[in-house]
């Protein structure tokens, strides 16, 4: 009984660290990514985490769009990806507006001009074909 006991213990005690360690990347560049964003926008305490609520909401949003464009198949139109993620990188720019005072949203866009595609957003593939316009 003491055996399977343990057993048991150490079984539920490996499955727990190993979905901590599945978490622990996404999450530990999640608050580096805002740490530094922090310092280098010099957020206040109550700043921080209306700027995080905004910026999880643009992530969710950039998500929701990746994978609407996988679940339709065939080949991307990347233009109207293109567009539709400069839209909510504006939605963005506009909910920061009211939390971030002028040279801190300046600062703000100067990154997102550094980082045009977003962080860990490439567009599209090497090699992929060219958006061809639609005609209607």
């Amino acid at each position: 009984m003491e055996a399977s006991m343990k057993t048991s213990v150490l079984a539920l005690a490996a499955l727990w660290a190993g979905a901590v360690l599945a978490q622990a990347p996404g999450a530990a560049a999640h608050a580096d990514h805002m740490e530094k964003l922090a310092i280098l926008l010099d957020l206040t305490d109550a700043q921080k985490p209306q700027v995080a609520t905004i910026l999880k909401g643009q992530h969710a949003q950039m998500r929701t769009l990746v994978e609407q464009t996988k679940a339709a198949g065939g080949n991307p139109d990347f233009q109207a990806l293109h567009a539709a993620r400069q839209q909510i990188e504006q939605d963005t720019v506009t909910k920061l507006s009211s939390v971030l005072s002028p040279a801190q949203l300046k600062k703000f866009q100067a990154l997102q001009q550094m980082h045009p595609h977003g962080f860990g957003h490439r567009g599209p593939p090497p090699g992929a074909p060219a958006a061809v316009p639609q005609s209607n």
